[in-house]
């Protein structure tokens, strides 16, 4: 079977720059560029899918690329970009699981473990979330720890900061 194209594009958000990317006219990938484990990441989508990636854009990256810039202008509180997932079952379940979080709203790992049934896979689901390869589309920077702080990121805590505060509604954002 011959190799498919996953369609990427950078995209500067005023929370950092980031690397959209479709496959199969749905959102494979919305990750932060200078994140360490970025190479990682377009390695499974590469393999999962049989594609390689390549630098062009596509109807999804665009229509993603104006749902962001509508999202950080607080026109838009949910997305209608379809979406594929590249991980196993478990990661899947998780990352379902962050979509059901309403905009504005918090979870901490162990609530989360506990909405999946499994209350002592709390470093599983972390893990699980840390994996997720569609930042922002698949909200995990509303996971919290159970102290109530933020905790881990890919784009850095000053950005999962600023779109926790961007989601609150606070004034000053970027």
């Amino acid at each position: 079977m011959p190799r498919k194209n996953i369609f990427i594009r950078h995209y500067q958000t005023p929370a950092g720059e980031m690397v959209l990317g479709s496959y199969d006219d749905q959102l494979c990938l919305c990750d932060w560029f200078k994140e360490k484990r970025r190479f990682r990441i377009g390695y499974r989508i590469e393999k999962l899918f049989n594609a390689k990636l390549i630098n062009e854009s596509s109807e999804v990256t665009d229509k993603a690329i104006a749902e962001l810039d509508e999202y950080f202008s607080r026109k838009r509180t949910s997305f209608d970009i379809p979406l594929i997932f590249a991980g196993t079952d478990f990661q899947k379940r998780v990352w379902n699981k962050l979509l059901e979080i309403p905009y504005g709203h918090t979870m901490s790992y162990g609530a989360m473990a506990r909405l999946l049934d499994f209350p002592q896979a709390v470093r599983a689901v972390a893990n699980a979330n840390g994996a997720n390869a569609i930042s922002i589309f698949v909200p995990c920077h509303r996971i919290i720890g159970s102290n109530h702080k933020l905790v881990g990121y890919a784009g850095g805590l000053d950005a999962k900061k600023k779109l926790l505060n961007l989601e609150c509604g606070e004034t000053e954002l970027f």
